[in-house]
């Protein structure tokens, strides 16, 4: 599962070094925090494919970090904690977490969970996924997209986003998730950088801009790209 990106908040930094160090001889792309106000800044300024989280840290906890983090992103949060009581696993999950891990654990079990996780959320696939609609071509792996059998070039937030309207496809998504899934959880970008990035898009994709067929604007809501 190459390029899938990880957060993992724990104020442990050996073992944050050596968690960082396996999942990336396993292709992942790890990013470590120690505190709450790091984890923060970073899923202010990125977005993550999982969060493995331990509950006990410098300022806020876990458990805090994932209810604000509910509020805004449906991202799979791991907790792995030496907190094992029953009535912390049940609030783990009550508050939106996907796992919980005891401690001590190994460090194959955790591959194991992180694989799980992703595979359940994502439905990766080691192939590539090629997604056609009208005549444009999305090929999600490689990141590659085709206008008319041409490859046209879209800048990083251009392809990610797209990707997120195609994983919604035929559904309104409202700016506030856009903004969150893109630019990540705890963004202060403008909305009107959503705005440029789906105009830029539109330039690129369709044959008449001001007259999208595809990346339509639902009046009061968002936008939603049309493939049907």
């Amino acid at each position: 599962m190459p390029g899938k990106q990880i957060l993992v908040i724990d104020d442990d930094t050996d073992l944050s070094y050596i968690i960082c160090d396996m999942l990336e001889n396993y292709g992942y792309s790890v990013t470590c925090a120690n505190d709450s106000d790091t984890a923060f800044s970073l899923l202010t300024d990125h977005t993550y494919h999982v969060i493995l989280m331990d509950i006990n840290l410098p300022g806020m906890s876990g458990f805090e970090i994932c209810r604000e983090l509910r509020k805004v992103s449906k991202v799979p949060v791991l907790f792995a904690s030496a907190r094992t009581n029953e009535n912390d696993r049940i609030t783990g999950f009550d508050i939106g977490g996907d796992d919980y891990l005891p401690k001590p654990y190994s460090l194959k079990e955790l591959l194991v969970r992180v694989n799980a996780l992703i595979r359940r959320t994502y439905d990766y696939k080691e192939e590539e996924e090629i997604i056609r609609f009208g005549n444009i071509e999305v090929h999600t792996a490689s990141r590659q997209v085709k206008k008319n059998d041409e490859v046209i070039s879209l800048s990083l937030k251009e392809f990610d986003l797209l990707a997120f309207l195609l994983e919604n496809k035929n559904a309104a998504v409202s700016k506030e998730r856009l903004l969150s899934g893109v630019w990540g959880a705890f963004t202060e970008v403008e909305p009107s950088t959503l705005t440029v990035h789906i105009r830029w898009l539109r330039e690129k994709l369709e044959d008449d801009p001001k007259n999208p067929l595809f990346i339509k604007t639902v009046w009061g809501i968002g936008y939603m790209l049309q493939t049907l």
